[in-house]
């Protein structure tokens, strides 16, 4: 990936009419490119797909870097996830009390950097035939009529498409196009702690799910990753100071304190309102800009994934559409799949989330004392099925969520 510039003849490497246009390199936006690049139009062509972002990777983002079974299965063909560690136990604890281990012969998932892990997810588009540019920052939509989108772009240029993805972030111009509203904002605070070798290893293979009782809907994580640990806390946006002091007292009573974290850092993750659009005209977005994400866990790399293929693969159809009656059949077809998969999980998420901040003990307590929670729960983080799949499901599973969600 190489940045983005005019060459001395006055040439713009992004000027034309490009088929699909992605508005940000992260998961969401590479797994976009990376689908409408490799989708086969009516004349045979290929797709041309320009991908833009405005920092060029490896970059840090603020993410525990947990890859579960979703997220595995929604990778490229022949990907090679950039392992950190594999996670075969979760300690559980409630607010530091409490703390017990449940153990899996199987692997429950997967810890990365998210630095290697999306630019190799960038990598992948590149080579199905997507072309990135770093250094161009989106300013805004000037135009999204029946045949083209025009990006207006920080320098001054535009960019011209006949179809849109917006994964730019749940605070990107995109989303703000299309019209994006939010019904939960949560703080994610987080510290990259590096560790001696002898810490390392007592972390080795091993998470910590905290659930931070002070704090209602909060909790806060351990991800190691071979010689540093990702240690972080997520709780409602407005209770800053609150959240803060839950991430300070956190990493003190793991007895991390004498460490000094190479990076510390916060973000918001903000979970899109049930009516929200996912599309305007010939503009989609997908991942955080369209708030996909989990609410009870705010897990978001899946949402991503999947919402980001999605996209591209419809981006590539409205591309190509005869009319605007057919952008707009394409296009109600992406939001129909986005919410008819990941809308149901997030349904379910929100009715976990509400019993979660009214009764984070019975959570722990079926984690740590319910078997069946406990293996519905390595089930969901594995990808044998999801938090809706269960209540669809007659058994145990089921029964579990009925009783966390039951007020």
């Amino acid at each position: 990936m190489t940045e983005s510039s005019a060459d001395d003849s006055g040439a713009d490497e992004l000027s034309g009419v490009w088929d699909v246009v992605v508005v940000g390199a992260g998961p969401a936006g590479a797994s976009a490119a990376h689908a409408a690049a490799s989708a086969t139009t009516a004349s045979g062509a290929a797709p041309r797909v320009l991908l833009l972002d405005k920092a060029a990777p490896p970059r840090y983002k603020t993410c525990g870097g947990g890859i579960i079974g979703p997220s595995r299965d929604a990778l490229p063909p022949g990907f090679v996830l950039p392992l950190r560690d594999r996670v075969h136990a979760i300690t559980f604890s409630l607010d530091g009390r409490l703390q017990r281990t449940r153990r899996s012969k199987r692997m429950l998932f997967g810890l990365v950097n998210r630095d290697e892990f999306d630019q190799r997810l960038v990598q992948c588009a590149e080579k199905a035939g997507a072309v990135p540019a770093t250094g161009v920052t989106v300013t805004g939509v000037l135009a999204n009529d029946d045949d083209t989108v025009v990006l207006s772009l920080q320098d001054g240029r535009t960019v011209t498409a006949r179809a849109v993805v917006g994964a730019d972030g749940s605070a990107g111009r995109i989303g703000a196009h299309v019209g994006v509203s939010f019904d939960q904002v949560d703080l994610g605070l987080e510290a990259e702690i590096p560790v001696p070798p002898s810490v390392a290893a007592a972390w080795s293979g091993r998470v910590l799910l905290d659930w931070g009782g002070s704090i209602p809907g909060s909790y806060g994580w351990v991800f190691p990753k071979g010689d540093s640990l990702t240690v972080g806390v997520i709780a409602a946006r407005g209770q800053g100071a609150e959240t803060r002091a839950y991430l300070k007292q956190f990493i003190a009573r793991l007895g991390l304190s004498g460490f000094t974290p190479s990076i510390e850092s916060g973000h918001l993750t903000r979970c899109r309102a049930e009516g929200s659009p996912l599309f305007k005209g010939r503009v989609l977005v997908a991942g955080d800009a369209a708030g996909l994400l989990e609410p009870w866990t705010r897990e978001g790399i899946s949402y991503a994934l999947r919402s980001g293929r999605l996209a591209g693969e419809w981006a590539a159809r409205v591309a190509t559409a005869e009319d605007a009656t057919d952008v707009r059949r394409q296009a109600l077809n992406y939001a129909f799949a986005i919410k008819a998969g990941l809308g149901v999980e997030m349904r379910t998420g929100r009715k976990l989330m509400t019993a979660f901040e009214h009764r984070p003990q019975a959570f722990h307590v079926a984690a740590v004392g319910l078997r069946p929670a406990w293996k519905a729960f390595a089930r969901v983080v594995q990808g044998h099925t999801t938090f809706a799949g269960l209540t669809r499901e007659h058994g145990l599973g089921r029964q579990t969520i009925d009783l966390l969600t039951r007020r």
